[in-house]
């Protein structure tokens, strides 16, 4: 073999080796490429997915405050609400407090609830002998329904008259003025209060207690009006 030929076969092997070189070559950076945009779509989709769940996140967060603040502004409401309906029932017990100045301005009728307030004292203590508080300035007109009371009591009862002491050492608060403004000062609007002599049993029967009695029985109806209104 002469020196051209093994020249020749020399540049054969350099030209296969560059080519096999070049293609190699290729093939990496297809493949490096490949990988990169793997990679790159990997990040892209990570940040998509963080950023994603960050918003939901805030959303959330959103949602939960504007439920706060819609309960709030419901608890408020419902406050409001109920302070008108307190306003309006303590109103309307004020103004049966004024019309009760004048329960005893009628002296008949008076002392016919008078009559009526001992015998449901009496038939609630079954006692046989009791203490009676009034108001000074009933004093007169209880003393004049003691002996029907007690006259209807046994016959109700079946049981002997009982014995009734008027108690004149302590006397019931007295009926407030038409122009007393001290709502919170001891008065009372008339009645009775009833006691064992041993003082362990008292039925307070006033005028006040009763309209107390009253008032708590028809508040659920009072409500449901004052609401459907």
């Amino acid at each position: 073999m002469n020196d051209a030929d093994v020249s020749k076969q020399i540049l054969q092997m350099v030209r296969f080796i560059h080519q096999e070189a070049e293609e190699k070559a290729g093939e990496i950076s297809v493949s490096a490429e490949e990988e990169f945009n793997i990679e790159k779509l990997q990040l892209v989709e990570a940040e998509k997915k963080k950023i994603r769940l960050e918003y939901e996140r805030k959303e959330k967060q959103v949602d939960v405050r504007k439920k706060i603040e819609y309960s709030m502004q419901l608890n408020a409401s419902r406050i409001k609400v109920l302070q008108a309906q307190d306003d309006l029932v303590n109103q309307m017990k004020e103004d049966a407090m004024k019309e009760l100045l004048n329960i005893s301005s009628n002296h008949h009728e008076y002392r016919k609830l008078l009559e009526g307030l001992v015998v449901q004292c009496l038939l609630r203590l079954k006692e046989p002998a009791v203490l009676l508080r009034c108001r000074k300035e009933d004093h007169h007109n209880v003393e004049r329904v003691l002996d029907s009371a007690k006259s209807e009591y046994a016959s109700k009862a079946e049981v002997h008259e009982p014995e009734i002491l008027v108690d004149h050492s302590v006397y019931l608060p007295p009926s407030p003025s038409h122009h007393d403004d001290d709502k919170h000062g001891l008065f009372c609007h008339g009645g009775v209060v009833l006691a064992s002599r041993d003082g362990k049993i008292v039925f307070e029967n006033t005028v006040d207690a009763r309209l107390e009695v009253v008032f708590r029985k028809k508040l659920p109806e009072i409500r449901k009006l004052l609401v459907a209104a």
